[in-house]
C-alpha cells in the first residue's frame, strides 16, 4: 500500500441524488483529492458510488469503509470486490468490518458472533479468492467448497480492516493490507498507531461540519455521535481511547430509553474533538492534523450545516 498521505473524500457527497455528481466528483482529483471512500449502513451501498467514481475520476484511489462480513456472504463479497478492482486495477481497496449488533442482529436477524474470528476468516478467503485461486476450505465461521473467481482481477485489490481496539488493529495489521478507523480526534491517532505498528497503512473517516457556529455544529454532532457512541462497540473503543467516564451519562440515559437526556449530556469538549467545525480554512488544518499525528489517510465526511454550499467546502477542504 502506498504510504504518502492521501487525503480522501466519502462518497457519495451529501444533500444531491448520486445520479447528479458526475461533474464534483470528476473535479476531486483537480482539487488535490486523492481518495474517495464509500461506506454502507442503511442508505446507498457501498459499491455503486464507487463503481460510478471509477469511470468518472479515474485518478483517485477507490476504498470500501467498509462493507460488512456477516450481512454479505463470502461469494457475494469476492464477485463485488473482483468486479470493481477490474474497473479501477490498482486503485481498489476492499475494506470490510464487522458493522455493528444493531445493523447485523436488530436490522438484519443474524447473530453477531466471533467477531474477530470471521474478521480473519474473511480476509483469509478474500485474499485467496481475489488472487484466482480455487477455495475449497473449512474456515471457523464460514465454508466454502470449489469456489472459483472467473474472471479473477489482474491486479487483485489491497484489503483492509475495520479496527476500533488493539485485538482487531493487531489482526488487520497482520492479515491486511490497512487499517481503517472511525469517530477519533487527531491525538487518539498514536494510541493507534502504536498498536499496528509502523508499517500498517492507518485510514479514517474524518467528520467535518462545515460552519462557523458552533452551536449548529454541536447540535448536528450531538445527534451523529449519540447514534454512533451508544453502540457497544464504539463505546468499547472510546472506553479504551479514554473518554469512557466522559460517555458514561450519555450511554446511561440512553440505556434508560432517555434519548432527549442521553443528547443533553454529551460534553461540548468530546464533540469538538470528534467533529471538526469552524472557518473551512481552519477545518482543512484540523484534518491535516490526524497526518502529522500518524494517520495516513483521511476520508472526509461532510455533515449538513444551513450555510454550507457543497463546492465551496470541497475546493476550501482540498488539501494546500
Amino acid at each position: 500500500m502506498d504510504r504518502t498521505h492521501r487525503w480522501g473524500i466519502t462518497v457519495p457527497l451529501p444533500g444531491i441524488p448520486l445520479s447528479e455528481q458526475r461533474e464534483l466528483i470528476g473535479a476531486l482529483p483537480v482539487l488535490g483529492y486523492t481518495d474517495a471512500w464509500s461506506a454502507e449502513l442503511n442508505g446507498v451501498d457501498a459499491f455503486s458510488p464507487l463503481l460510478l467514481a471509477a469511470q468518472w475520476a479515474p485518478e483517485l484511489r477507490l476504498g470500501t469503509a467498509i462493507v460488512g462480513i456477516y450481512t454479505r456472504a463470502p461469494v457475494a463479497l469476492a464477485v463485488s470486490a473482483g468486479t470493481l478492482a477490474d474497473l479501477a486495477p490498482g486503485r481498489f481497496v476492499m475494506g470490510i468490518g464487522t458493522s455493528s449488533q444493531v445493523a447485523v442482529e436488530q436490522w438484519n436477524g443474524i447473530p453477531f458472533e466471533k467477531p474477530f474470528q470471521r474478521s480473519r476468516d474473511m480476509l483469509r478467503f478474500l485474499r485467496a479468492a481475489l488472487a484466482g485461486e480455487k477455495v475449497s476450505q473449512e474456515y471457523e465461521t464460514f465454508s466454502v467448497r470449489g469456489f472459483r473467481l472467473d474472471p479473477a482481477p489482474k491486479v487483485p485489490p489491497a484489503l483492509a480492516l475495520a479496527a476500533l481496539r488493539p485485538g482487531m488493529i493487531r489482526l488487520g495489521a497482520r492479515e491486511s493490507d490497512a487499517v481503517i478507523t472511525n469517530w477519533l480526534a487527531p491525538e487518539d491517532v498514536p494510541k493507534v498507531r502504536e498498536v499496528a505498528g509502523p508499517d500498517t497503512e492507518l485510514v479514517a473517516r474524518v467528520f467535518v461540519c462545515p460552519t462557523t457556529d458552533k452551536g449548529i455544529a454541536r447540535a448536528v454532532g450531538r445527534r451523529v455521535l449519540a447514534a454512533y457512541l451508544t453502540v457497544p462497540v464504539y463505546a468499547k473503543f472510546h472506553e479504551w481511547l479514554g473518554r469512557g467516564e466522559l460517555l458514561a451519562p450519555m450511554q446511561e440515559r440512553w440505556a434508560a430509553g432517555d434519548r432527549r437526556g442521553a443528547l443533553e449530556v454529551i460534553p461540548d469538549e468530546v464533540i469538538d474533538d470528534l467533529v471538526i467545525h469552524g472557518p473551512l480554512e481552519a477545518c482543512r488544518e484540523r484534518v491535516a492534523q490526524y497526518h502529522e499525528m500518524g494517520l495516513d489517510t483521511t476520508s472526509i465526511s461532510l455533515l449538513p450545516a444551513p450555510e454550507a454550499e457543497l463546492t465551496r467546502s470541497l475546493r476550501k477542504l482540498a488539501p494546500a
